[in-house]
């Protein structure tokens, strides 16, 4: 069994990350890490806990997604994009979310850039998204970026999306399985590549 695949609650093989309880987190792994999607929402949450993730380690992000949840409307894009620095100053007196000024701003003005930018964010996770060959064998085998993150990032960049380095981008592609990075022996890895190989 690779080291970096548990065996969680249900019998089931899981990246280490998702712990071996059934939890939020658990569920996040089997539900919506590293599946494809075309919602908007879900997709401004990955880009979310994507900036946030800077610095930080995915589980304390996670840890607070409900409180982001809160924070940011939903994630409905229109109610963060007509945020204000009223706004910013209350979820800064507030302990629900990851305090960091720069961080709260820039994911109202990342959706702000999300109700008009062209092309959408969802059409550009497209372009970028390659068919998997083969599940990453161990936690040492993920990068932390890639030449088409960098790629993917200076593109948002031009559009006017903010604290979207090349590390956060490559951690949104791995959210939204524009790249699968669940690792070999993880149920979602084999999931994923049953359905990708070729007849």
């Amino acid at each position: 069994m690779n080291s970096d695949v548990i065996i969680g609650y249900d019998g089931e093989p899981r990246c280490e990350w998702a712990g071996a309880d059934e939890s939020a987190l658990s569920r996040y792994h089997d539900k919506v890490w590293g599946r494809r999607t075309d919602d908007e929402s879900a997709m401004f949450e990955a880009l979310t806990l994507g900036v946030f993730q800077a610095g930080l380690s995915w589980k304390v992000v996670f840890n607070k997604r409900d409180g982001f949840r809160k924070a940011f409307r939903g994630f409905d894009i229109a109610e963060v994009a007509a945020m204000t620095e009223w706004d910013v100053e209350g979820l800064m007196a507030g302990t629900s979310i990851i305090r960091n000024r720069s961080k709260i701003q820039a994911t109202i003005a990342n959706a702000r850039v999300m109700t008009s930018a062209s092309p959408s964010l969802v059409a550009l996770a497209e372009s970028y998204a390659r068919p998997c060959k083969r599940a990453p064998r161990s936690y040492a085998d993920l990068p932390t970026s890639t030449p088409s993150a960098e790629d993917f990032a200076k593109r948002l960049k031009a559009q006017g999306y903010r604290f979207v380095g090349p590390t956060s981008v490559y951690a949104f592609m791995q959210n939204m399985c524009v790249i699968n990075d669940h690792l070999h022996g993880c149920i979602r890895a084999v999931d994923y590549h049953a359905k990708h190989q070729s007849p």
